[in-house]
């Protein structure tokens, strides 16, 4: 073993969920981010596409972390 305590079901199924909830919200935010970067560089606002690329890329960070926690979790 790895020296980490076993998991039941129940308690996998309750950090599963939780970790839903947080992609869902990231996602949502990358959209609204998405939506709002588009609407500032349509109307001129081009020093927004550079800090707007960096917040997508760390949100992309922390979804991509959680999927790596999901499959070290299972084994």
């Amino acid at each position: 073993m790895n020296g980490r305590p076993r998991r039941s079901r129940s308690q996998r199924l309750t950090i599963v969920n939780a970790m839903l909830v947080f992609v869902i919200v990231i996602v949502v935010l990358q959209l609204w981010l998405l939506t709002a970067s588009v609407n500032a560089y349509l109307a001129g606002d081009r020093a927004i596409v550079l800090p707007a690329a960096a917040a997508s890329l760390a949100c992309f960070a922390l979804n991509a972390g959680l999927l790596r926690y999901l499959r070290g979790l299972d084994g």
